[in-house]
């Protein structure tokens, strides 16, 4: 893998483990002198109902998708500080913004790589470090011929586990991420991953780059769909608010004593009403 060529450095890397992670980008920073953008793009999920995947499924997508995105962090980002500049593309997934039946742990694991790195950013931005989230929707691997998804065991970067009976019924919300592997067989509908390969590398020449990237018409709709629920629903339960400061701690004050006056004045007519 070395000499693909002059200007590639091929080396195997297990995100899970630290000192893998370190080892190649010290091999890096010796082979080329300076790091400017770190991707990642390594990832790996378990299809399946939450019931049916068991501590070992989801500790390894933990590990690979959280952990493994941390620990290339930890280890680039001093070099970034010292040379006050760096960028780091980080694959993220729709599933990041939204909860997917069947892919449960999977989504977790994305929830918790958003909010790291949106952290993150609050915290190195005096350092000029800048950060985007690539979320892709339905992408298709570009393969000369697409694999048979009729009944498929894995996917990609996905295992898909066989449903147990509880969740086996074919109308169960939790096959629906199962179904979705089917319906990437269609190779017309989905993503094409080249495109979305090179929207990545002008990403990467971007001067004031996005947060968050969204790939893909399903990605894009999704997610509005998911932000205006949301806004919907604030809006039909903000009456039910707590205080949040004084002006509020005044307002509920005089609510409270309001109510308490109507009460105290309903009282005789109640006392007498029971006498009677």
């Amino acid at each position: 893998m070395e000499n693909i060529h002059e200007n590639c450095l091929g080396a195997l890397c297990d995100v899970r483990a630290r000192e893998s992670v370190n080892r190649v980008i010290e091999r890096t920073l010796q082979r080329f002198g300076r790091i400017d953008i770190v991707v990642n793009c390594s990832g790996y999920g378990v299809i399946g109902a939450c019931e049916d995947q068991d501590e070992h499924d989801i500790r390894n997508q933990f590990e690979t998708n959280f952990m493994g995105t941390l620990h290339i962090i930890h280890a680039t980002l001093p070099y970034f500080r010292r040379q006050n500049a760096g960028r780091y593309l980080i694959f993220s997934s729709t599933s990041g913004a939204l909860g997917v039946p069947g892919l449960g742990p999977y989504c977790a694991t994305k929830y918790a790589v958003e909010g790291l790195i949106e952290a993150m950013l609050y915290e190195t931005d005096a350092f000029n470090i800048k950060a985007t989230l690539i979320e892709p929707g339905h992408v298709r691997p570009e393969e000369p011929e697409m694999q048979d998804t009729s009944l498929p065991t894995s996917w990609g970067h996905f295992l898909v586990k066989p449903p147990s009976e509880t969740y086996g019924h074919p109308t169960s919300p939790a096959l629906h991420a199962r179904r979705i592997v089917q319906w990437l067989g269609d190779k017309y509908r989905p993503t094409s991953a080249i495109k979305c390969a090179e929207l990545v590398w002008q990403l990467g020449h971007c001067s004031y780059p996005p947060l968050r990237l969204l790939l893909g018409s399903y990605a894009i709709e999704s997610i509005r769909d998911r932000m205006r629920s949301v806004t919907e629903e604030l809006e039909d339960w903000k009456h039910l608010n707590f205080p949040a400061g004084p002006d509020d701690d005044r307002e509920v004050g005089e609510e409270t004593a309001a109510a308490a006056a109507a009460a105290a004045a309903a009282a005789p007519e109640t006392n007498e009403a029971a006498a009677s």
